[in-house]
């Protein structure tokens, strides 16, 4: 068109821009930028929608941000800002978009279909369940009636904060209006809250529905058997999916399967089916070994599945430190130094664990040892009224899975102050009496975080929701739903 000397209008470059975002062609879609302002078009609205978009889909959140900045206000419309909530999602900035969509309803826009769902699922992740309510109530005041877009994003968003009641009651008021992304999000959140047989009750009533399964649905339906030890049942449905539904088994769900066997305690089957992986084995796969052979003691194995991760250039600070862990617990600490010093000369970091625990709508978020909170001193003084009512009841803090070799005292001070005993001390500072404290930690819950905040729910008579790196864990009178398998 352009080699034809035909210019291209504000009509041209929407299009191009979209074919760029389609093949991620980050450097085609910065020329292109290049002539739009060359031609005058940076002040058209949809030529600067498509750019926000384009850059939102190549992960250039950063970049989107600045095309919707450079926007004058009058030309912005609700398509400019929903474009930039869905650029902070698909790069998973959570809180710069709910951060955004806060924004935009001060300067008094109306969100659409998509601004809002890019909005659930930053409640989602951050297991920001006041938020995430406050949207479900603006959506039943302002819409005649919900669609399944709207009614999968709400079961997600609640499932994921903690609230698998919720989730069931907005999945069942959508009877007739299910979608398979509707029942893939319904199975995936009884997966995660370790409900898995009606999980499994939930794919099958799919099945029956006439919606064709799909890869997505049946990473869910074997994640349940996984986390709930269904192992003959997961086995079924390994060959339900290849044979009767077709669904050839990707990465991910091989990844499923050595979980489900290695957590079974099958942890040489678990080894042979990476083997027999038709593309190879996969990071993930030799990751799902390792933490089986962290669960049931296995270190010469998880030394085996270290080396398979360092030969395929994959393994990260966690591998390391797992290994690292399983070495201090039988007291080798010479062992255990080594590996913490190899992957940091490696310069592999690890992400800081934190905790975070949503008061009044607002996520407070801890790590280990925290000061900076302006409630730090009733925190700490929270915390210690905590020890003490534990210790009255005979608890005596686990401190196996510190990997230091330095005195008991020391240990206990460690484990003192962990963030996710930070986020529960404020949480019950700061929330009624009787109402459920929920956390959200980027943590494995360890053994002894787990015993803290079973007795805790007891003690103080209040149910204590967990969001670790793997599952939820809902404490309720001194039990876990996880029933210790995690």
């Amino acid at each position: 068109m352009v080699e034809a000397g035909v210019g291209p209008d504000n009509y041209t470059f929407p299009f191009a821009l979209k074919a760029c975002a389609r093949i991620a062609d980050l450097q085609q879609g910065r020329q292109l930028h290049g002539h739009v302002v060359k031609l005058g078009f940076q002040r058209d609205e949809h030529v600067q929608n498509s750019l926000i978009s384009f850059y939102g889909k190549c992960g250039e959140a950063a970049l989107a941000r600045r095309a919707f900045d450079s926007m004058d206000p009058e030309e912005k419309t609700t398509a400019s800002w929903s474009a930039l909530l869905a650029a902070y999602t698909r790069a998973g900035l959570w809180s710069a978009c709910l951060d955004s969509f806060g924004a935009m309803l001060r300067e008094g826009w109306r969100p659409d279909e998509s601004s809002m769902v890019s909005a659930l699922s930053s409640c989602a992740h951050l297991g920001a369940h006041d938020a995430g309510r406050s949207l479900h109530a603006a959506l039943l005041r302002n819409a005649a009636s919900l669609n399944a877009v709207m009614r999968t994003a709400l079961v997600d968003m609640y499932a994921k904060c903690g609230c698998i009641e919720k989730a069931r009651a907005v999945f069942n008021d959508a009877e007739g209006e299910r979608n398979a992304w509707t029942y893939s999000a319904m199975v995936s959140g009884l997966a995660l809250h370790g409900h898995a047989r009606e999980a499994l009750r939930v794919f099958d009533a799919m099945v029956r529905e006439g919606h064709a399964p799909d890869a997505a649905v049946y990473v869910g339906v074997l994640n349940a058997c996984g986390r709930a030890g269904l192992l003959d049942h997961g086995l079924r449905c390994f060959d339900r999916m290849r044979l009767e539904h077709k669904v050839p088994p990707n990465a991910q769900h091989y990844g499923c399967m050595v979980d489900l066997m290695g957590r079974a305690g099958r942890l040489d089957e678990a080894r042979a089916l990476i083997g027999s992986m038709p593309g190879g084995p996969t990071d993930a796969a030799w990751r799902s070994l390792l933490n089986a052979c962290r669960i049931h003691g296995d270190l010469e194995l998880a030394e085996h599945t270290l080396n398979e991760l360092r030969r395929i250039n994959a393994a990260n600070a966690g591998d390391y430190v797992i290994v690292a862990d399983m070495h201090a617990r039988v007291r080798n600490f010479n062992a255990a130094a080594a590996l913490r010093t190899e992957a940091v000369d490696r310069g592999l970091a690890q992400a800081p664990g934190f905790s975070a625990v949503e008061v009044r709508g607002e996520l407070h978020r801890f790590v280990s040892r925290d000061m900076t909170h302006p409630r730090a001193h009733d925190i700490y003084e929270m915390l210690h009224q905590m020890e003490w009512q534990l210790r009255f009841e005979g608890y005596v803090p686990d401190t196996s899975e510190v990997a230091q070799d330095v005195d008991d005292e020391e240990k206990r001070r460690a484990v003192a102050a962990h963030s996710q005993k930070l986020a529960m001390a404020f949480g019950l500072l700061s929330t009624p009496e009787g109402a459920p404290v929920r956390i959200v930690t980027n943590l494995r819950m360890s053994a002894e975080c787990h015993a803290y905040s079973a007795l805790i729910s007891e003690i103080f008579g209040r149910e204590i929701v967990v969001r670790d790196r793997n599952r939820f864990h809902r404490f309720s009178r001194g039990a876990c739903s996880c029933g210790n398998n995690w």
